[in-house]
C-alpha cells in the first residue's frame, strides 16, 4: 500500500490511494460540554434527507449517550476489540502522542490479503444493530462499567462519580475514508474543492463494502434503491445556494448545524496547503480550535482515516475513557475549556452564532468585568479574569456576519406594556 502521511496520528500509514487533498476541507467542532441530547439536529437532518421509503433506518446524523449508546450497536467497541485481537497489547499512544498500533488499514494488511481481501478492516452491522438510534439513551455508569446500583459517591469535577454524556456524530468527512478504500467500484470519492465525500449513485452497486469498510459507520445501504447513502454535507448549503440564507452566495451551515438548540456546532471549512497540511490561519475559528490551542480532537483518531469532526472533551467524564476515543490530547483540551484565557472565551462565543459560515474572527478589547475563581482538574486554583470583549465573525467574501459581546445582554420591559393591569 502506499504510504500517507496523517498528523492526528504523528507518523505516516498505509492507504490504498495515493496522498491527494482538496482545496479547502469540510469540518466542524462539537462541545459535548453543551450537548443536551435534545436530537433537534437528528431531526432536521431525518426532515431534509432521509425521509423517504428504504430510508427507514438511516440516521445520518445521531446523537448518542455514551458510553453505552450507539447507532448501530456497539459500533466502536466493536471495532476497537477487532483491532486489538489483530495487534495485542500495542493498541497505545507513546509519550511524545504519536500512535504505534495499527490502524484499519495496517491491520486489514495482517488478516487477508490477495483477490477479496477489504482494504480496512470492519464490520457489517445486522438489521438488529440499525434499528435503535440511540440505545441505552441517558444510561448512566460508575466505576468501571457498572450497571448493577453499585455508583456511590457524588457528582463532582474533575470526574464524576456516576456519568453519561451525549456524543452527536455525522459523517467525518475523512481525509483518508475508510469507505471510499473499500469501495470496489470506485463510487465514492472527495469533492476538490470542499474535501466533502459523495457517493456516486450511478457507479454504486450495492455491495455494501462501505458500509463495512467505515469505522464510523456512517454509511448506510437503501435496500428500495440498492445502493448507499450517507451524510452529503448539506453542499449545496456549502456552495451558497440557498439565497434566503446567504444573498450574496456566501457557504452556509448545513441543516444539523444551523437546528442546533444547545449551540453545541461550529462548523467551517479550511485551507488545506500544498502539502496537505491546514495552511496557517490562527484567525479561523476551526483552525484556531483545531490546530492552535488543541482543544478540540478528533474521534478515534486510531482507526487512521483523519477525521476531520472534532469534540471538545466533556469534563466530567474519566480521563481514561476519554483518552481512548479522543487522544492523548484530553488533559490539556480540558484544561483550558475549564479556565479559558481572553481569547478562547471570545472564540466559543462563536458556537451556533450565525448560519453563514465563519472563516475569519477579530476581537474587540473590553473592559473588565469579573474575576473568578475557578480549580482546574489538576486541582490548581487560578483567578480567571472575565473582560467584555466583543468577538466578530467574517463570511468567505469577508463580510461581518455576527458581531457578541461576552456578557450576554439584558432588556428591561418598560413599565407600560400590553398585558399591564
Amino acid at each position: 500500500m502506499p504510504k500517507v502521511k496523517n498528523w492526528q496520528l504523528g507518523r505516516e500509514m498505509s492507504y490504498p490511494y495515493e496522498e491527494r487533498h482538496p482545496r479547502w476541507q469540510f469540518a466542524f467542532v462539537f462541545n459535548t460540554n453543551r450537548c443536551i441530547g435534545c436530537q433537534t439536529c437528528t431531526m432536521s437532518c431525518r426532515s431534509t434527507w432521509t425521509f423517504s421509503k428504504g430510508q427507514e433506518l438511516m440516521w445520518w446524523n445521531n446523537v448518542e449517550s455514551k458510553p453505552y449508546g450507539g447507532h448501530p450497536r456497539n459500533w466502536d467497541a466493536r471495532l476497537l476489540a477487532m483491532l486489538e485481537a489483530a495487534n495485542p497489547g500495542k493498541q497505545v499512544w507513546d509519550a511524545k502522542g504519536a500512535f504505534d498500533g495499527k490502524t484499519i488499514f495496517e491491520a486489514a494488511q495482517t488478516r487477508k490479503s490477495g483477490p477479496g481481501a477489504q482494504p480496512a478492516l470492519g464490520f457489517l452491522p445486522t438489521d438488529d444493530d440499525w434499528r435503535a438510534p440511540n440505545a441505552w439513551e441517558d444510561t448512566p455508569t460508575g466505576g468501571d462499567f457498572k450497571r448493577d446500583g453499585q455508583y456511590g459517591g457524588g457528582t463532582q469535577l474533575p470526574e464524576h462519580s456516576v456519568w453519561f454524556f451525549h456524543l452527536a456524530r455525522i459523517c467525518n468527512h475523512c481525509t483518508y475514508p475508510g469507505c471510499l478504500a473499500s469501495c470496489p467500484r470506485k463510487a465514492i470519492y472527495k469533492r476538490p474543492d470542499d474535501g466533502v465525500v459523495l457517493i456516486d449513485q450511478k457507479r454504486c452497486r450495492g455491495y455494501r463494502e462501505c458500509v463495512e469498510g467505515c469505522p464510523y459507520k456512517k454509511a448506510f445501504y437503501r435496500p428500495t434503491t440498492r445502493t448507499s447513502e450517507k451524510c452529503v454535507a448539506c453542499f449545496p448549503r456549502l456552495e451558497g445556494k440557498d439565497r434566503t440564507i446567504s444573498p450574496t452566495g456566501a457557504p452556509a451551515e448545513t441543516r444539523c448545524m444551523s437546528a442546533c438548540v444547545g449551540k453545541i456546532r461550529l462548523q467551517g471549512l479550511v485551507e488545506i496547503d500544498k502539502d496537505g497540511n491546514w495552511a496557517a490561519a490562527p484567525e479561523n475559528p476551526l483552525a484556531f480550535l483545531v490546530r492552535e490551542r488543541q482543544v478540540a480532537l478528533p474521534l478515534y483518531p486510531q482507526f487512521g482515516t483523519e477525521p476531520n469532526g472534532f469534540y471538545i472533551p466533556p469534563r466530567w467524564v474519566p480521563r481514561d475513557y476519554l483518552e481512548q476515543m479522543f487522544g492523548p490530547g484530553v488533559e490539556s483540551a480540558i484544561e483550558q475549556y475549564s479556565c479559558p484565557d481572553r481569547e478562547l472565551l471570545a472564540v466559543l462565543q462563536l458556537f451556533r452564532a450565525s448560519r453563514q459560515i465563519i472563516f475569519r474572527f477579530a476581537i474587540e478589547k473590553g473592559s473588565k468585568v469579573a474575576e473568578v475563581e475557578v480549580t482546574l482538574p489538576n486541582g490548581k486554583s487560578v483567578t480567571q479574569e472575565i473582560f467584555n470583549d466583543t468577538v466578530l465573525g467574517f463570511n468567505k467574501a469577508g463580510e461581518e456576519v455576527v458581531r457578541l459581546t461576552i456578557e450576554e445582554q439584558t432588556f428591561e420591559r418598560p413599565d407600560v406594556h400590553v398585558n399591564s393591569i
